[in-house]
């Protein structure tokens, strides 16, 4: 799933009052001023404080993963057992993006007014009360209510997560922790896949508790943010969290003072507002955001994630299992290999690739539906459908699932970066919205003239990021700004 906000933790504008941060996929370096020998520093107990604090907060990106990949193997069981139309399940499975819209839009100042962990239990508890009524659902209302509440839950965590993790650990373990975010939210999402081909639509409601339990209970168990603290004046527990989290041998003091420095330039920025997002200098930032947010989205990657159970259920009885089974399993390994391309190969030309491949599985698969159509080569349709589905879900986890969030952390400039972020996100959500919603409409309107369409919008994102995206890899941000207003 490519849908989140974002905001340049790299470069610290961590938790602006109605900021948003993207959940999908962080920068390798996130926090500004820290010691360079903070890592020589901590003592072995402070390190697993802080895995301990990570493990606690990635169960919030599981239980992300979980919701965005409840409605594809529980569709066709749902609609049957509750007489659901077309156009109800259509809500049910789209709802979850509503929620999570308005969740993450209002994440920061939730955040910033009970803390990061206050912020993680109120988004599992939203969490919990919608898979419960999800789970006693006898109709379509108490199903999009459920869905709607998990939503709200997922989008708070979008946010809340990544920062909780960033702002907690120290620089040389930052990079690899700051990973599994994204990582956490694909396994969540292969593992509802997997589970939801063998258990009941009913049962894999109640596996959604598992993360949101394992949360509220860690949580009694590891420190708030201490940037977050010292954010609120909070100082005497700002120094007992940060003594926990770097060790009770280390010299905390330097770093105290750098935070606490921090939060006082941070807090005398003036702050933007979206009109002035569309004065010259920044207009070119906004076209690459927006647009690369636009295409991500309508490539179809919410449809054909959504409802992957049921397109390859329709090109055979047999193909249903084997297809989503394949689908979960690939997913995780192959966002690896993006997580480790990135900074190798360059953005460019890895969304290129990826948007290229892309087009190429959303072909094949539309082929696949035109022959069914035609009843030609019909020993060829489920190959078609599932090997193109496959080629897409592989090709967009390398490159166009997180490479955009990338670019949009590098692009905007700092005064402008919060209400850029917020922008960007609510295209995403809402372009996550309308591919969800409508994905089925389209397939009962023609399954081929479907996935042809997301073809061209995958053809398309080639063409914008060759013309108007620029190399951002291993440039400063002065650097990406004259390169962009050049």
């Amino acid at each position: 799933m490519a849908i989140g906000q974002v905001k340049d933790v790299e470069r610290g504008e961590i938790n602006v009052l109605g900021d948003l941060e993207k959940p999908l996929i962080e920068e390798e370096n996130v926090v500004v001023y820290e010691k360079n020998d903070e890592g020589a520093a901590a003592d072995s107990g402070s390190i697993w404080m802080v895995l301990l604090c990570t493990f606690v907060a990635v169960c919030g990106s599981f239980e992300f993963g979980s919701c965005v990949g409840y409605s594809a193997p529980t569709q066709s069981a749902i609609m049957e057992d509750l007489n659901l139309s077309v156009a109800e399940f259509s809500m049910f499975g789209s709802i979850l993006t509503i929620g999570a819209m308005i969740g993450a839009i209002t994440s920061g100042r939730i955040a910033d007014l009970i803390g990061r962990k206050g912020a993680m239990r109120m988004a599992a508890c939203f969490c919990v009360a919608g898979w419960l009524a999800v789970y006693f659902s006898k109709g379509a209302l108490s199903l999009d209510v459920g869905r709607f509440s998990t939503g709200y839950g997922i989008g708070v965590f979008s946010f809340v997560v990544p920062i909780f993790i960033a702002e907690i650990a120290p620089k040389n373990l930052r990079g690899g922790l700051t990973t599994l975010n994204q990582l956490l939210i694909v396994t969540g999402a292969s593992t509802a896949f997997l589970i939801g081909s063998v258990i009941s639509w009913r049962a894999l409601a109640l596996t959604g508790l598992i993360p949101c339990v394992l949360l509220l209970i860690g949580l009694f168990f590891v420190p708030e943010s201490p940037r977050w603290l010292a954010k609120v004046g909070h100082y005497e527990e700002f120094h007992i969290a940060l003594r926990k989290l770097r060790g009770e041998n280390a010299d905390i003091t330097e770093e105290a003072a750098e935070i606490q420095e921090y939060i006082e330039t941070l807090q005398s920025l003036p702050k933007a507002k979206i009109l002035d997002l569309f004065q010259r200098k920044y207009i070119h930032s906004v076209i690459i955001g927006v647009g690369l947010m636009v295409f991500q989205q309508f490539g179809g990657i919410n449809g054909i994630g959504f409802y992957a159970s049921e397109i390859f259920a329709s090109v055979g009885p047999s193909s249903g299992k084997i297809g989503t089974i394949a689908y979960a399993c690939i997913q995780v390994p192959i966002t690896v290999v993006g997580a480790m391309l990135v900074d190798k190969s360059g953005r460019r030309p890895l969304m290129m690739v990826s948007a290229a491949g892309t087009f190429l599985g959303c072909f094949m698969a539309g082929t696949s539906f035109y022959l069914k159509a035609h009843d030609l080569l019909l020993g060829w349709v489920p190959v078609l459908a599932i090997g193109g589905i496959l080629f897409y879900i592989s090709f967009f986890s390398i490159g166009m699932g997180a490479v955009p969030w990338v670019i949009m952390s590098e692009i905007f400039p700092i005064n402008v970066k919060g209400v850029a972020g917020s922008l960007v996100a609510l295209v995403s959500w809402l372009g996550a919205w309308i591919v969800s919603f409508t994905f089925n409409f389209l397939v009962s309107w023609s399954s081929s003239g479907t996935f042809y369409i997301f073809s061209a919008f995958s053809l398309l994102t080639v063409l914008f990021v060759a013309k108007f995206v620029p190399e951002t890899k291993g440039k400063t941000l002065e650097e990406i700004q004259a390169c962009i207003n050049s």
